[in-house]
């Protein structure tokens, strides 16, 4: 069984190493040995660690110490995960990201350890960020937007977003700009990821965790469409607009294609930086009860909830009327109302956590 899963694995990497390398311009760290050996590597690093620590002969949970060599080995661990997720970046950053926000399921040292994802992913460089403008939109950045700030406003495992300006109106607007890497990348990443966890499966049978691999593979093409998140930008915005606290990027579609979108700009700080939060005065309570009217109207009466939560993608701000108001971002993923049994206690204890 191990041996057909290993050979299974490394068809599937072969031929997708070669469709990397061919989608990412022969970019040698493309190249799906590479990635291959460096997640190799931290699986079986993790594994030896697991089997020389926490499950060593010697260890038994009756032991008065048994806690702290479990929190110790499990934080090893989420650090080597960690780095992995930030040399191989694009579907890695993506695992690394949802780890990071299921408190729920996850030991509280890997969600710890990874949850840095949410606002530090990797940073692509801002050539290969015109490159890909100028690939989707057939004209470089500079005839398109009279300014673009080279920092990222946020960095996330797909794209990256920058502040710029419409040289055509002169507004300020947000351009989502897919790293040019991702796209080829992500057949071999998913490849690799479902032999590693099958083969630790095999090793660890409490490990059981190809449900993360077979929700990824079927969610990664949908995010790597940002049509599909346009369509849902709009959807949204036309669905909630009784809610006039809740704002909702508007989609600027003559500057938009399937790797770039150029979206309404706002400003805001993240839903949990509360330092931005006591800073501006803002009410927790009312941060709370607003998440909550959001998220019980999306789940309870329309069916049509955002999957992805993360602090990164939910920011909270104060107009000059003195109006808190939500901000929601990556319309990417949507679900149907009988797949959120965990969506929906991630919201709930999210809004728990915001009135204490």
């Amino acid at each position: 069984m191990l041996s057909r899963t290993i050979g299974l694995g490394i068809l599937s990497g072969t031929v997708a190493t070669a469709y990397s390398f061919y989608e990412n311009d022969f970019n040698i760290d493309s190249v799906g040995i590479v990635r291959f050996s460096r997640a190799a590597t931290t699986g079986i690093h993790v594994m030896y660690h697991y089997k020389t620590t926490l499950y060593a002969p010697s260890v038994s949970k009756s032991s008065p110490n048994y806690q702290e060599i479990r929190s110790k080995s499990h934080s090893k661990a989420a650090e080597l995960l960690l780095e992995l997720c930030r040399t191989n970046k694009g579907v890695y950053i993506k695992i690394g990201q949802h780890i990071g926000a299921l408190e729920n399921l996850f030991p509280k040292e890997y969600t710890d350890t990874l949850k840095v994802l949410h606002s530090q992913a990797p940073i692509t460089p801002l050539k290969e960020i015109y490159k890909v403008i100028k690939e989707d939109l057939k004209q470089d950045a500079d005839q398109l937007f009279s300014e673009i700030d080279p920092k990222p406003l946020g960095a996330a495992s797909l794209a990256q977003v920058h502040k710029a300006k419409l040289r055509s109106t002169g507004e300020n607007v947000a351009i989502k700009v897919q790293h040019s890497y991702v796209r080829g990348d992500a057949k071999i990443d998913i490849a690799i990821i479902e032999t590693l966890v099958n083969i630790g499966s095999y090793i660890f049978p409490d490990f059981k965790f190809q449900w993360l691999v077979k929700q990824t593979k079927q969610n990664i093409p949908k995010e790597l469409d940002f049509t599909i998140e346009a369509q849902n930008t709009e959807t949204l915005r036309s669905m909630f607009k009784h809610f006039k606290w809740l704002k909702v990027p508007k989609i600027y579609d003559e500057f938009s294609s399937s790797r770039v979108l150029t979206l309404e700009f706002f400003e805001g700080g993240q839903i949990n930086d509360l330092d931005y939060i006591n800073r501006n005065k803002l009410n927790v309570n009312e941060i709370s009860d607003k998440l909550g009217s959001l998220y019980s109207e999306m789940i309870f009466k329309n069916g049509f909830v955002h999957s992805d939560p993360h602090p990164g993608n939910l920011l909270v701000n104060k107009d000059k009327n003195g109006q808190l108001n939500l901000i929601l971002l990556d319309h990417g993923l949507y679900a149907v109302s009988f797949q959120l049994k965990y969506l929906s206690v991630f919201i709930i204890l999210l809004t728990i956590c915001f009135r204490h």
